[in-house]
């Protein structure tokens, strides 16, 4: 399904639901199961598995930090940021989820959430209660594979910007992936609304507010970017890519 094709909740993109034998667009389970040679009409335990939840307003939280794990849910629509608060109440932000990424991986070892997760915009899930998917795991080795590299890849997400890096270098390189992120699940590559706040992207980033901000008019300035409000266009894809090169190394 292709930008066009997206359903959109309250300005918000969301994927197709599929039908008997098709999984959803934004499904984030699907590839790893067609690989196996299982469509959905021959998954019929998958129909237990999955819950159709939402929507979750914003400002709403899909879990707080210590409720029992039982499931792990991927989003089908609106972005989803998870967060925690250190013993003075401030907030640290740890991730943004985009439609067709999985939250909750964080809390299998401990069987407790171990972090917040907060609609940003009109969110929509599919929640799978992870014993049973567990279970399903075992007997499809292409799902047990998916569901480590979706571990690999929250690792991944949580550390790409730990290093050394200037405030230029380490936001392009958060807009860079957030295009890619978008580019595959079939939306659009170059514009893109950011849903998140400027100051938790600085939150995330480990920057003040107001650098981000200048970081961003600069590149408007120099017709990189174009920003309006919310909305942003990437007019310069390669050269935001130069810039976040030696954050992403490539």
């Amino acid at each position: 399904m292709r930008d066009h094709e997206l359903k959109v909740v309250s300005g918000t993109p969301i994927a197709d639901d599929g039908d008997e034998f098709h999984f959803c667009s934004t499904c984030a389970f699907s590839a790893a199961c067609l690989a196996e040679g299982y469509d959905k009409g021959q998954l019929r335990d998958l129909h237990v598995l999955v819950e159709h939840v939402g929507p979750f307003r914003e400002g709403d939280h899909i879990f707080r930090e210590g409720d029992p794990f039982n499931a792990i849910a991927a989003v089908r629509a609106g972005t989803v940021k998870t967060y925690v608060t250190d013993a003075s109440g401030r907030e640290q932000v740890l991730g943004f989820f985009l439609p067709g990424e999985v939250i909750g991986l964080n809390a299998i070892a401990t069987s407790r959430y171990p972090c917040n997760a907060v609609a940003l915009d009109t969110v929509m899930l599919c929640r799978f209660s992870f014993p049973m998917m567990a279970t399903l795991a075992g007997r499809m080795p292409g799902l047990q594979r998916h569901l480590f590299n979706l571990l690999s890849q929250d690792i991944g997400k949580a550390s790409l910007l730990a290093g050394n890096f200037s405030a230029d270098e380490r936001l392009a390189a958060f807009l860079v992936l957030l295009s890619r992120r978008f580019a595959e699940r079939g939306f659009s590559a170059t514009r893109m609304r950011l849903t998140m706040a400027r100051t938790d992207i600085a939150n995330y980033l480990r920057l003040a507010p107001e650098t981000v901000s200048r970081v961003l008019r600069r590149l408007q300035d120099e017709g990189v970017l174009r920003v309006e409000r919310r909305d942003m266009e990437i007019l310069q894809p390669a050269a935001l890519d130069a810039l976040a090169h030696h954050v992403l190394r490539g």
